[in-house]
């Protein structure tokens, strides 16, 4: 199929169908957006994909909307908006295009779907309220996109339409940046698993440059994995590993006499000439050479199997 047309409904926007547009141009950009309730554009036609309007999901003839009676849910009965049906029918060809290798695309979309795209579903259909992230509702990404509709009165009859394609605009970064970050991670898990076997029993894994590794460490079962460390810019640093994606309690923390210290206060403290910074959450620290920074790596270690033992 080549659209000549992308349809979605007129007047105020909501995430959904900004997010389901990214992802439409992104494979037609050649296609038009036409932002209409009139019948004779969300009447079904060959030259079009519809969605987030027209009553109706009817994917052989491109019509993707879920306001209708006995709208389509997932396997597990939560709601689609029109972004989780757009993805569900053209996430991979999407990732295909942004260069996703062919090995990744499966997991990046199925990541995807949950983190990113299920939400807005949620969102969208009233099953989840903004509100339940406390302080942080007005940031979640439909909340900030609702601030992006003009207000009631710009004084402009376009004002509508300018305000989506700004927000379109914006919303693509998000989006494009997702992917980048999930597909990212997946080329560095290949590398840790090179490191964790290098690394043997090791309790410091090294690193050759900064990269996501949680996921590969948590994958490879290397459990007796203390510490990470790896160049940085001009210097090295030393992280603790998390113990889950969704809390800050590290397997392991950098010495209490190190936090808050840098400098030559660090270096008495620590003993290790070239030793810069620890932060003072115990999470992070910096040398400016790798020797520096694999002996305050033995250091933490020593520091840490002796706090278990005690």
């Amino acid at each position: 199929m080549n659209p000549s047309f992308l349809v979605t409904h007129s007047g105020g926007f909501h995430a959904d169908e900004l997010l389901s547009t990214i992802i439409l141009t992104r494979l037609y950009p050649d296609a038009r957006i036409v932002r209409s309730r009139d019948r004779d554009w969300i009447t079904p036609s060959t030259d079009r994909i519809i969605y987030d309007v027209g009553g109706a999901y009817e994917p052989n003839n491109h019509i993707f909307d879920h306001h209708q009676r006995g709208a389509p849910r997932r396997a597990d009965d939560q709601p689609y908006s029109s972004f989780g049906l757009i993805w569900k029918h053209f996430g991979l060809q999407y990732l295909a295009l942004s260069g996703v290798p062919a090995e990744h695309r499966d997991d990046i979309f199925n990541h995807f779907d949950r983190t990113f795209v299920l939400p807005i579903d949620l969102v969208d259909n009233g099953a989840l309220d903004p509100v339940t992230a406390g302080l942080l509702a007005p940031l979640s990404l439909p909340s900030l996109l609702e601030t992006l509709k003009p207000v009631f009165d710009a004084g402009d009859k376009d004002a509508e339409t300018h305000a989506f394609h700004h927000a379109l605009a914006i919303a693509r970064s998000f989006v494009e940046a997702a992917i980048s970050v999930a597909a990212a991670k997946r080329r560095a898990e290949s590398l840790v698993q090179h490191a964790i076997a290098e690394a043997g029993q090791s309790r410091v894994l090294e690193l050759p440059t900064g990269m996501p590794f949680r996921s590969a460490v948590q994958k490879a079962g290397a459990d007796h994995l203390l510490f990470v460390v790896h160049p940085r810019n001009d210097d090295w640093c030393i992280t603790g590993i998390r113990r889950a994606d969704d809390g800050f309690e590290l397997r392991a923390d950098l010495p209490a006499a190190w936090a808050g210290l840098s400098g030559e206060a660090l270096e008495a403290a620590s003993g290790v000439p070239g030793a810069l910074f620890c932060h003072n959450g115990r999470f992070i620290a910096a040398a400016s050479s790798r020797e520096a920074i694999l002996a305050m790596a033995e250091l933490a270690v020593h520091s840490a199997l002796s706090a278990d033992i005690t």
